[in-house]
């Protein structure tokens, strides 16, 4: 065999190898724990649902594996704005839970997740809207065992034409929820996929209505503020009414003791002068005149007396003093 010969049967097996293998990689399929699989042959589904995980063939290069998971999966809606029962409105964001239970009902409806999660969009939002706009306010924040508690209530005098702070929910959030749930599965039945669970994730006030209810609440605790600062105002005078009236109380008896011990003082050296001057009228007499001197003769002091005047007595009666 000549060698160009050669040459071409040895590319032309390798030809026949490269297709051969290329047909097993496009016929050889696996498929995980997590996930179930269709074959699909032009679009349209051929066989049954392979479920179960490992490798699995299909027709070369004409037939194409549809892939599913088997795992619960998460639906995450847009934040709505709904007007309750009581016409307040309020953004509403909601979550769930769902999964894929018959991949050939699945594949045929909605095609893949995508065509899922926007039916699930229109069924769940509608069917939150509906039950929030037939539902107070306080039936959606509240769960059904919620009890007001007196002691935080009583007193404050709140008012709030929002929401009832002493009354108990008759449904609460959880029966709300159970019921959305309820009705939005009628709504998927035919998609071959199950909800397990819808939540509502936050609720709160829209903007405009946030901002009135938060105007709201603080002129509430301002006025509430200033019933403290009256209450506070009007305790404060009491007090300094009563200690003014204790303080008089003390500073009138203390004077009026203090009169009854300079009367008694008063009284007892009256009686110690009487005494002195009974014992000894003429020394008294000089002794007075003496401090009648010391006190009434300064250095600059000028008196006009008669030669006669009593006031010198007893210096005219002073003798020589005898060396």
């Amino acid at each position: 065999m000549s060698p160009s010969k050669k040459l071409f049967v040895i590319m032309a097996s390798v030809a026949v190898a490269v297709a051969a293998l290329a047909t097993v990689i496009s016929a050889a399929f696996t498929v995980d724990q997590a996930e179930q699989a269709i074959i699909v042959e032009f679009g349209e589904p051929k066989g049954g649902v392979i479920s179960r995980a490992g490798l699995h063939w299909k027709k070369p290069f004409i037939q194409e594996v549809r892939r599913f998971d088997k795992r619960m999966l998460i639906w995450d809606g847009d934040p709505n704005q709904i007007p309750t029962r009581g016409r307040e409105f309020i953004s509403v964001d909601t979550t769930a839970r769902w999964r894929i239970i018959d991949p050939l009902l699945f594949l045929k409806s909605v095609r893949d997740e995508a065509g899922a999660i926007s039916r699930l969009n229109d069924v769940i939002d509608s069917v939150v809207r509906d039950k929030v706009s037939n539902t107070e306010l306080e039936e959606i924040v509240r769960s059904k065992s919620w009890k007001p508690d007196p002691s935080v209530i009583e007193g404050e005098e709140v008012v709030r034409t929002d929401v009832d702070l002493t009354a108990t929910p008759k449904k609460g959030r959880e029966q709300l929820t159970r019921e959305i749930l309820v009705d939005a599965q009628k709504g998927i039945t035919e998609l071959g996929i199950e909800l397990v669970d819808v939540r509502i994730k936050r609720l709160n006030y829209i903007d405009e209505v946030r901002s009135k209810v938060e105007d709201r609440m603080i002129a509430e605790r301002q006025r509430v503020a200033e019933q403290f600062r009256s209450e506070g105002a009007g305790r404060s005078a009491e007090i300094d009414g009563e200690t003014e009236r204790s303080q008089q109380e003390i500073l009138s008896k203390g004077q009026r003791r203090a009169e009854e011990t300079r009367g008694h003082a008063d009284a007892e050296a009256t009686t110690i002068y009487g005494d002195a001057y009974g014992k000894d009228p003429e020394f008294y007499a000089f002794f007075r005149t003496l401090e009648s001197y010391a006190n009434g003769i300064g250095a600059n002091t000028t008196l006009m007396l008669q030669s006669d005047s009593d006031f010198f007595k007893y210096l005219e009666n002073i003798s020589p003093r005898r060396r």
